[in-house]
């Protein structure tokens, strides 16, 4: 547990999250609270495009905590996601013991000012709390998720040449998943689990409220019911959050008060990206 949570309750979670422009629904932000207070890293699994990613973002700047995050692809490995030597200042070193004539130079060449530091190892040693952002975790190799489990069963690391590492705060985790392929069962028992998906047409209105500036509550929620209604039909991308938004700031930017179907015939290359969906939500809405 952590030695001074940032939130007293998931309300004040929710709170602080809405004052970023994150609006969460009441679950979002009582696995926060409680994943704080547990010392518990959070897995948030749901499709592309519904926030999780935004949402650490968000818990970073409401609770004023550097934003660490380590973006997973296949064939990431250790030195890019825990840490590698420097061999460049290695040599540099002993070059400068040679000509003076130095003993025990090996011993010397393993000390932590040759270390470079990657996102995991970085967050272990900060010396002020930290949010570390693990995205895309199911991107990973098998094997690299392995190197996962140390870190997030004790947050400590094992360096072979200094020794184990521990955390000196507790880090906020969040491991976010496109469910692309099925996570460890080691991995998910050392996490609380969050699943996010699209939001409702309100929940979807009220994000809208929070992050557009200048646009009406009516309008808003005419976006929210519309875009509700195009992530129903079998299209082969969904909009996701962030095309909403770019949506709605859209129309405010073209001065709509609601929207026609001629208006929407025009802007919807905004919200989506392909010519067979776009001609799919024409023949819907034209209907």
């Amino acid at each position: 547990m952590p030695d001074s949570p940032h939130f007293a309750s998931s309300q004040q979670v929710a709170d602080r999250l809405r004052g970023t422009g994150y609006v969460p629904s009441p679950r979002i932000a009582g696995v926060i609270h409680l994943a704080e207070r547990l010392g518990k890293p959070v897995l948030v699994e749901g499709p592309a495009g519904t926030g999780k990613t935004q949402l650490a973002k968000s818990v970073a700047e409401s609770c004023g905590l550097r934003l660490i995050r380590l973006q997973c692809y296949e064939g990431l490995d250790e030195a890019k996601a825990l840490y590698e030597w420097d061999y460049r200042k290695q040599l540099l070193h002993i070059a400068r013991a040679g000509t003076a004539g130095g003993d025990g130079v090996e011993t010397e060449l393993f000390h932590e000012c040759f270390l470079l530091t990657r996102p995991l190892l970085e967050a272990i040693r900060s010396e002020e709390p930290v949010v570390l952002l693990v995205d895309e975790v199911d991107r990973l190799d098998i094997e690299t998720e392995a190197l996962l489990l140390e870190v997030l069963s004790e947050y400590q690391v094992s360096i072979p040449e200094l020794g184990t590492l521990r955390a000196r705060t507790t880090p906020l985790v969040f491991l976010t998943s496109n469910n692309s392929r099925e996570l460890s069962e080691a991995l998910k028992r050392r996490c609380l689990y969050l699943h996010i998906g699209y939001p409702t047409a309100e929940h979807e209105r009220d994000i809208v409220l929070a992050q557009v500036p200048g646009i009406e509550a009516v309008l808003a929620g005419r976006v929210g019911q519309l875009v509700r209604s195009l992530r129903s039909l079998e299209l082969r991308k969904k909009p996701s959050v962030a095309e909403t938004l770019d949506w709605a700031r859209t129309l405010v930017l073209l001065g709509a008060d609601d929207v026609t179907t001629e208006l929407l015939a025009d802007t919807l290359p905004v919200l989506l990206k392909n010519e067979s969906d776009i001609a799919l939500a024409l023949k819907e809405f034209g209907e």
